[in-house]
């Protein structure tokens, strides 16, 4: 029988994806309804989730808050048209609740996250055509120790992109892909982006929040070393 995972804060289920094919059974849970979601998936507020029915029957959690209060963007915004753009910060009250529950877990987020002991990885660590860095903070005596570095070296330029800073559009070639907001690489963009990611089943708008699977599906790994170990 399979190890079992909560995913809180879930989405469209990248992180869910890297798990479950690192060996685990997973869960997911959102406020949102997720039809697009790979596995079985619980509608509910995260936080509420876990006061009600807490973590039985699982051996880990992995959470991804939302990560709108420590975006660059949207820090922008804020400063821009204040008042307007305010986003709750669910990390703190996230934290408390899994260490509460003594399971080995791990918390995803943008690098300007309020983690106090994280590590980061990138997608030219795992010879994906993007250098989408998100951190990670780990806990319930959790730790996967050696963390592949950054490797952009290899990522030369080679996909063609729209220059917005030239009034005629000219292309030119970027390292990698951009999986965000709107098209910059023109015919075959989606089809591009899914390469990229290693997703092919999202909503543009999914995709560009998600994470890549390969990022779990090597946390995932080392997580069932730690629990073997322990």
């Amino acid at each position: 029988m399979s190890p079992r995972l909560l995913d809180l804060y879930c989405g469209a289920g990248g992180a869910a994806a890297g798990y479950a094919r690192a060996g685990w059974d997973v869960v997911g849970v959102d406020l949102n309804p997720q039809p697009r979601y790979p596995f079985g998936f619980r509608q509910a507020d995260a936080l509420a989730y876990l006061d009600e029915y807490g973590v039985d029957g699982f051996d880990a959690v992995h959470a991804s808050p939302p990560c709108q209060a420590f975006s660059s963007v949207a820090k922008q915004a804020r400063l821009r048209y204040p008042g307007r753009f305010a986003h709750p910060d669910l990390v703190e009250p996230t934290r408390a609740r899994l260490v509460a529950s003594g399971l080995p877990y791990v918390m995803e987020n943008v690098r300007a996250a309020p983690f106090v002991t994280w590590f980061q990885l990138c997608g030219s660590s795992f010879g994906l055509d993007l250098r989408r860095h998100r951190i990670f903070e780990t806990g319930g005596g959790f730790d996967p120790l050696l963390v592949p570095p950054c490797a952009h070296g290899w990522q030369t330029p080679r996909f063609p992109v729209y220059d917005a800073k030239r009034p005629d559009r000219t292309r030119v070639l970027a390292s990698t892909v951009g999986v965000y907001g709107g098209g910059n690489h023109g015919p075959g963009e989606r089809e591009l982006r899914e390469r990229a990611m290693g997703i092919d089943w999202m909503s543009r708008e999914e995709l560009a929040e998600a994470i890549p699977p390969a990022y779990t599906a090597w946390i995932g790994a080392r997580l069932l070393d730690h629990m073997a170990a322990s």
